[in-house]
């Protein structure tokens, strides 16, 4: 026995659930400190002693880094792998993301054929996920745009049932110290994902989201989603950091600054809740799916405080929203 198994077993008994806990509190840096290469081996431990939620773990991390349709292959595999080791949020996902309607269904029966995790895993279309749809323009200066359609219905219930019963009030950037904190201008609520909280479904989202803009996955920030009751809004504001307050200045130097935002709104059924840029005379609301672009930058990288704008609040109804910021490298 080596060392690290040694500890493992210490530690853990050597049960595979058990594993796969340290293993997210080390991706977390909950109560031990952050190591995602430590989190790998305790995964992959745990995977060999056949943990579901382990193997769809290892997806997350492979997905992560995937700029091939190969590396997309190898998280798949883990992801079919968890399925078929009866992990059910990796059956779920491959559902969600399949495009066979009949395998589907076959999943879902009680008497579902052993081939049937590989059949949905074979029928996601990533040629399509890679392919998004061409923008509506907006405004050429500054950048707006919109894209209708660009996630299909079923990919937004997933996400907002992802975050139910897990946000919370949603909070601002310091300007002076560099930390989040709540204030009277945003009163609505927010989760965030980390890469513990990630999945196949959200990658897929977050990789189509890069195609679509022309920037790298790796300089997207963690991912949010946002949910507005009536009344709750986000008052006019910057997403570009500005240099001369100290907290952002610390931010922009660790992981640059905060270039393009990227709103995806996951449902209809809700009055107003427009996304305004009140300086341009622009307010947008795409339908269920559809998704709005704008750069918070000048093509020389300074900020264009045209770009002010504000989250209105619903007057009826709930409003869910994915929110992506974009910075010029992230992370550091």
């Amino acid at each position: 026995m080596t060392g690290n198994e040694a500890d493992l077993t210490s530690v853990t008994g050597g049960d595979a659930a058990a594993i796969t806990a340290l293993a997210k509190r080390h991706l977390a840096g909950d109560g031990v400190s952050r190591d995602p290469e430590m989190a790998a081996r305790l995964l992959a431990a745990a995977d060999e002693k056949g943990d579901g939620e382990a193997a769809a773990l290892i997806a997350v991390l492979v997905g992560v880094s995937a700029n091939s349709a190969e590396i997309w292959a190898h998280a798949f595999g883990y992801l079919q792998r968890a399925a078929e080791l009866g992990f059910a949020p990796a059956r779920g996902q491959l559902a969600v993301l399949s495009d066979d309607p009949v395998a589907v269904a076959e999943a879902a029966s009680v008497h579902a054929p052993p081939d049937i995790w590989k059949r949905l895993r074979q029928s996601i279309d990533l040629r399509a996920w890679l392919s998004p749809p061409d923008p509506v323009v907006l405004s050429e200066r500054p950048v707006i745009r919109t894209y209708p359609h660009f996630i299909a219905p079923a990919i937004c219930d997933w996400l907002i049932d992802r975050v139910r019963g897990r946000i919370a009030r949603a909070q601002v950037f310091d300007a002076q110290t560099g930390h989040a904190r709540p204030d009277p201008a945003r009163t609505n609520s927010a989760f965030e994902f980390k890469i513990g909280d990630a999945d196949l479904v959200l990658l897929l989202v977050r990789a189509r989201l890069a195609k679509a803009t022309g920037f790298l996955a790796e300089a997207l920030e963690d991912t949010n989603v946002l949910h507005y009751h009536p009344g709750q809004e986000f008052h006019p504001h910057f997403d570009f950091l500005d240099i001369a307050k100290p907290g952002m200045a610390q931010e922009i130097a660790a992981h640059g600054q905060r270039v393009a935002s990227f709103l995806i709104y996951l449902n209809d059924g809700f009055e107003s809740g427009e996304t305004d840029f009140p300086l341009l005379k622009i307010r947008s609301k795409p339908a269920r799916g559809g998704a709005l672009f704008f750069r918070s930058v000048n093509g020389d990288g300074t900020p264009d405080r045209t770009t002010v704008h504000a989250g209105l609040p619903p007057a009826s109804g709930e409003k869910w929203l994915f929110s992506q910021w974009i910075r010029t490298r992230f992370p550091a």
